[in-house]
């Protein structure tokens, strides 16, 4: 019998390629409140954490900024950014091999949840998932050990043995051990090795098809 019978898939580095999108965002909102442009270091950073927390870091804890900051990147992001994204070669041919064989997909992200099934819907990836869990754009769900709890919550009884993340960043990993599950990382996204392997993760997955190999072929 297969290990793992449901997938939770982080969205940014994982099933979609947010680059543009999230550093054109970005760039936009640092400049909107007076500002540098970020470095290309800076940007990377911006994809996988929590909005909040990466502005934080941008703007040195100045709260006033911070919020100016979401707000603007928010405006730009909702306008043109959500659909400044592709999804990474070897996706699809993934989710559908998992489907074909009964995995239950659901989509753990720290996207806002309204963009997240706007993306989703947009690139033809909503079909594959029973479950779609994204931030709240306050920040009672903001953190992404939050957006997974939401995500089980969603997902119903199912068993957390059974159920494994795959994700690009430490976050994910971090997440899923808080709520007791185990994560595949993934290598074609914005983390690295190092990162994903201090961070916990169970799996390293170079490729969408080694996520699927991980899953059909890890058994009990």
């Amino acid at each position: 019998m297969l290990m793992y019978d449901t997938v939770l898939f982080d969205l940014d580095g994982t099933l979609t390629d947010p680059y543009d999108g999230i550093t054109n965002a970005v760039t936009y909102a640092m400049r909107r409140i007076g500002r540098a442009d970020p470095s290309e270091s800076e940007l990377k950073a911006f994809i996988g954490p929590p909005i909040f927390h990466s502005f934080n870091i941008m703007c040195g804890g100045n709260a006033n900024d911070i919020d100016a900051a979401v707000l603007y990147y928010r405006e730009y992001y909702m306008d043109k950014g959500k659909f400044e994204n592709k999804v990474y070669d070897g996706v699809i041919d993934m989710l559908d091999k998992l489907k074909s064989r009964g995995i239950t997909l659901a989509v753990a992200t720290s996207k806002p949840q309204g963009v997240s099934e706007e993306i989703l819907h947009k690139f033809g990836l909503a079909e594959y998932f029973n479950v779609i869990a994204g931030a709240s754009l306050d920040k009672s769900r903001a953190e992404k050990s939050k957006v997974i709890e939401y995500a089980l919550q969603m997902c119903g009884g199912c068993e957390k043995s059974r159920i494994i993340m795959a994700g690009d960043r430490k976050y994910d990993v971090i997440g899923a051990k808080n709520n007791g599950l185990d994560c595949i990382g993934v290598l074609y996204g914005y983390g690295d090795e190092a990162e994903l392997a201090e961070a916990g993760a169970k799996f390293i997955a170079k490729t969408p098809q080694d996520v699927a190999d991980i899953v059909l072929k890890t058994e009990v």
